[in-house]
């Protein structure tokens, strides 16, 4: 039991520390930018945030009421 506890925590903290080389052994490191609204790429194509397109769609529907 007590065995594959630290099994366990070892696998879990290199998993960890693996994930994050760029976070913890770069100076400024910090985790890439994963939100739809700022990829470039996705802009491109017309894609953005589903909460702006929410927005959008609201007050298009909002000027067409009126």
């Amino acid at each position: 039991m007590l065995l594959n506890l630290l099994l366990t925590l070892v696998v879990v903290v290199v998993a960890v520390l693996l994930l994050g080389i760029r976070v913890f052994f770069t100076k400024n490191g910090k985790f890439p930018e994963t939100h739809v609204g700022k990829s470039k790429e996705l802009g491109k194509k017309g894609i953005s945030c589903i909460k702006t397109q929410d927005l959008q769609e609201r007050k298009r529907s909002k000027l067409d009421l009126q």
